[in-house]
């Protein structure tokens, strides 16, 4: 079976990630955020690093610059920009023809020349029924014309065992006729019972996901830290890879007044309940707010690094998590560094797919060919 795999719209690697633990092998990714695909670059050495606009770079000339035959790949994956579908835009800057919205266009087309086995697209929730489903209908008769099979689905990584509330689009393509199964679910506030043909497990909590981190101070922590206990769940152990060590666990100094309000605020608490004095005008509803230890985490957006744009309050020190921390909630395997500044791995983080729920998804794909 092929094994290569390409990441278009790859950031920081997290679809990347994914593909590479179910056991494809990464060949290149293509980002036109300098930025991000630093991070990409160190965590896939063996991989082409391609900074460029594809809008501007044809599927043909992309395999010749990093050097691969349409025969090699296995999967083509990636997140196309979607910024004009995200809720975070007004409804009236939101339109079909956005120029945001073309560049899945482009990764449909790079999908048609190559006609891997296998097509793994990501997209936020609301691009399914987005336009009146123009766009889901356009993704479906562009692969089905291309000799796929295809399914669309919305899939919520909590339900797969990501510490994190985070609903997103997914478009599954297999090339010849396949009937194309939704991923069965591995967790829920309900388990299924063991005798049950697909038994689930609860959710994992934010302190299944980072209680054996090191507690800090605001404006402490070393690049390289000594984890605190043996693990302390069943995440914990898996996501540290039997590592002795981590990096990138540091935590960001406050301004006097995030840390007052903060300090103020109780686990589970929030902008709402601060005093007048305190409590910050405008802003998000989740402002200020203190993650609780038995919480799934709400989504992980770019703005991780500031108190005041969510809920991103450790649950025990007075701080905002750090970038492992917000690198385990979304499901990044402690032996993946984060490069450049505090802001920029924010930002990268935020934009990521999940790593545990790309596996889980290119692991069903793998399946059915």
């Amino acid at each position: 079976m092929k094994r290569g795999a390409i990441d278009l719209f790859c950031g920081c690697g997290g679809i990347s990630a994914g593909l590479r633990s179910a056991g494809f092998e990464v060949v290149a990714g293509v980002d036109i955020e300098k930025k991000y695909i630093q991070t990409f670059a160190h965590n896939f050495p063996k991989a082409e690093s391609v900074t460029d606009d594809i809008r501007g770079l044809s599927a043909r000339d992309f395999l010749r610059k990093i050097g691969c035959s349409r025969e090699e790949i296995a999967i083509v994956a990636g997140g196309p920009p979607c910024q004009g579908f995200s809720k975070n835009v007004p409804r009236k800057h939101r339109y079909l023809e956005d120029p945001r919205n073309q560049l899945i266009t482009q990764f449909l087309e790079y999908c048609g020349f190559i006609a891997p086995p296998l097509v793994l697209m990501e997209n936020v929730a609301e691009m399914k029924n987005g336009f009146d489903q123009a766009y889901t209908e356009e993704i479906q008769e562009r692969l089905l014309s291309a000799g796929y099979s295809v399914k669309y689905v919305i899939l919520n990584a909590a339900s797969y065992g990501v510490p994190q509330r985070r609903r997103r689009a997914f478009f599954l393509g297999v090339r010849g006729s396949h009937q194309i199964p939704i991923p069965v679910e591995t967790h829920s506030a309900s388990p299924r019972r063991i005798d049950d043909l697909f038994p689930t497990v609860p959710p994992v909590t934010v302190w299944d996901a980072i209680g054996d981190l090191p507690s800090l101070h605001h404006g402490e922590g070393d690049e390289l830290t000594r984890y605190a206990t043996e693990p302390q769940s069943d995440y914990q152990k898996l996501i540290r890879r039997e590592l002795r060590q981590v990096k990138n666990h540091v935590a960001r100094k406050l301004q006097p007044t995030q840390y007052q309000r903060l300090a103020y605020l109780k686990p589970g608490q929030g902008n709402k309940d601060l005093p007048e004095n305190l409590r910050s005008k405008g802003g998000y509803s989740g402002a200020y707010g203190r993650l609780t230890k038995d919480m799934i985490a709400p989504t992980i957006t770019r703005w991780v690094f500031h108190p005041g744009s969510g809920r991103w309050g450790h649950p025990v020190d007075i701080r905002t998590i750090t970038i492992r921390e917000t690198a385990r909630i979304q499901g990044f395997y402690d032996d993946y560094e984060f490069i450049g500044s505090y802001n920029d791995q924010a930002g990268q983080l935020g934009n990521a797919v999940p790593p545990l729920l790309a596996e889980i998804v290119a692991n069903h794909l793998k399946k059915l060919i």
